[in-house]
């Protein structure tokens, strides 16, 4: 794995904000979009990380299993009143769409889980798009570890028998999220559904329990690009248990992309190469404090050989997991984070995020790869 540089494509702004990335430059944190950099990787390298993937998927549901059985959830923040709407889509199966594994890929060549996003991850254009099509302008006779695009329609045209034939999407009202939700109601109605849009604070509540939009429709079948840990504090709280909807992604990855997985697949699987140490305690090496429910770098803690970091931000008040350090590598002073997309319980390619820090934010760079 190397970064490398290649010239700016023309026009490059106009063509990637005509493919729905809209915030490529911003005033406040620069450049977003890295265009004009890339790192290429050999294809051992991307073997590694897809069958890291795809065994770490396994793992993670292995985990949310033992979660459920043993009755964990007070070692996760998890109210008791959400416990029944974990264990019955457990059960039931009910369709699940995407998620995104953040994996260090360091010195070692070893992939290693630093998280799973298996509820709202976001970059999802960013990576099924906008870095392919860079592909095919910069360098048409190359490949990348990319079926992002692909596997969203197919993943779709599977859960058609099991969803509504109109899907409602909501979101906040934030322009990466709004951004992501466009491209996921794109794919969706590619492979032949039908989709609405509604803000979050739009939806309805009838008394008989259902969930309707500003037109009174009822909604049967809702993505949601809203954190689980978002519903169970806010308006809609109590009436969780009694709502009849189908529910994108399911009340069960609330256990997967809870922080307080990451010390029971240490515990489950203690050697395995791509799991890293964790605990709700301070380790004795070094280690990095991130909130159980934390997002985007915020308050997070690094306590490493020359390296002490401490962001701030809003997650003070949901607990802490202590996990391993992992060194990310350090490329022409950038430190980057592997974003491995799974959809429809299978690897579909990765995204990279860089940094010049030791903590990946919101406002680290997104760059395309190539496979040589």
């Amino acid at each position: 794995m190397k970064r490398c540089s290649v010239g700016p494509r023309p026009s490059w702004r106009a063509r990637i904000e005509d493919q729905g990335l809209v915030f490529h430059t911003t005033a406040d944190t620069g450049v977003y979009w890295g265009e004009g950099t890339y790192y290429e990787f050999a294809a051992a390298e991307i073997d590694r990380i897809e069958a890291a993937t795809a065994e770490l998927h396994e793992l993670c549901l292995e985990a949310v299993d033992h979660v459920i059985e043993k009755a964990r959830y007070a070692e996760l923040g998890i109210p008791a009143f959400a416990v029944p709407l974990i264990e019955r889509s457990w059960r039931e199966e009910p369709p699940s769409l995407y998620g995104r594994m953040d994996l260090a890929f360091g010195p070692d060549g070893v992939p290693k889980l630093l998280e799973y996003n298996a509820d709202t991850p976001t970059s999802l254009l960013e990576a099924g798009v906008i870095q392919w099509t860079w592909l095919d302008d910069c360098f048409p006779g190359l490949d990348q570890f990319n079926s992002v695009h692909e596997q969203l329609i197919e993943t779709w045209r599977e859960l058609r028998p099991f969803v509504a034939s109109t899907v409602h999407f909501a979101f906040v009202e934030d322009v990466e999220d709004e951004m992501t939700v466009g491209y996921l109601r794109d794919t969706a109605e590619q492979a032949g559904l039908r989709t609405i849009a509604i803000a979050m604070e739009d939806l309805g509540l009838e008394k008989g329990g259902g969930l309707v939009d500003l037109e009174r429709r009822p909604i049967a079948s809702l993505f949601k690009l809203y954190p689980w840990e978002g519903l169970l504090v806010d308006e809609l709280a109590g009436e969780l248990p009694r709502l009849r909807v189908q529910w994108l992604e399911p009340a069960w990855k609330m256990v997967l992309s809870n922080k307080a997985i990451l010390p029971v697949l240490a515990e489950l699987f203690p050697e395995h190469p791509n799991i890293l140490p964790a605990s709700r305690a301070p380790l004795a090496g070094p280690w990095v404090k991130k909130p159980l429910l934390g997002r985007e770098g915020s308050n997070v803690t690094i306590a490493a050989p020359g390296v002490e970091v401490a962001t701030g931000g809003p997650y003070t008040d949901t607990g802490f997991v202590y996990q391993a350090y992992a060194d990310l590598g350090e490329h022409d002073g950038m430190r980057p984070v592997i974003g491995s997309w799974v959809i429809g319980g299978e690897p579909a390619g990765i995204g990279i995020r860089e940094t010049a820090g030791f903590v990946t934010s919101n406002t680290a760079r997104f760059v395309p790869h190539v496979l040589r």
